[in-house]
């Protein structure tokens, strides 16, 4: 079992924490008092969360290649230390929330991919497939988890939010709705950008 390590107490995540939606509001004063210091915070948080993170895990996971090493608990775990370690996050709802852990969960996967290459010196990087509703590249197959993240980074520099969309779309599996309110924007504008970052995406992974 891995845990998370808050000073002064330790937050068991596991499957049995994994049922349960919890209500918007208790879910808000839990990450305030979480980003306040409240260190009973996170533990009675994680029954709220753990479904909804462990969801965006398996959906970040979604098609991978074989010979990956992470499953979706594992990448719930490393992305909770990363949260853990967000000392100056000021959290302020759910939304925000999982729109933090889908930074973390990219950020895992793409160390992941980095350490596997560097061990097969320079062999191929790990594969995903952005499917359903997630894909960001229409009609891609596989591709490499890390020529995915140069592409959000480059494309980051040119327009940090549609780089965004496609990592809540993508490492969240947030629908276009989520986003728009991730995102604090109208649901036309979500989908105008959407479709102008696929495209975008996909002539930078098929250049």
């Amino acid at each position: 079992m891995h845990s998370t390590p808050v000073p002064g107490r330790a937050v068991s995540l596991s499957a049995d924490a994994s049922t349960g939606h919890g209500d918007d509001a208790n879910v808000t004063e839990l990450l305030r008092a979480w980003g306040a210091g409240d260190l009973r915070a996170p533990e009675v948080l994680v029954p709220l969360v753990y479904a909804e993170l462990r969801r965006q895990a398996a959906r970040a996971l979604r098609g991978e290649g074989q010979g990956h090493t992470l499953q979706a608990t594992a990448l719930v775990h490393e992305a909770w230390l990363r949260l853990d370690g967000q000392h100056d996050a000021r959290w302020e709802s759910r939304t925000q929330f999982l729109a933090v852990a889908a930074q973390m969960m990219r950020r895992v996967l793409v160390d992941h991919a980095r350490a596997r290459r560097a061990l097969k010196r320079g062999g191929a990087g790990t594969q995903v497939t952005l499917g359903d509703a997630t894909q960001a590249v229409a009609g891609a197959d596989d591709m490499d988890v890390l020529a995915l993240d140069d592409a959000l980074a480059r494309l980051a520099t040119i327009d940090p939010r549609k780089a965004r969309l496609v990592e809540l779309r993508y490492f969240a599996g947030m629908s276009i709705p989520e986003a728009a309110t991730a995102l604090g924007v109208s649901l036309a504008t979500v989908g105008r950008e959407w479709a102008v970052a696929r495209m975008w995406l996909r002539r930078e992974l098929e250049a």
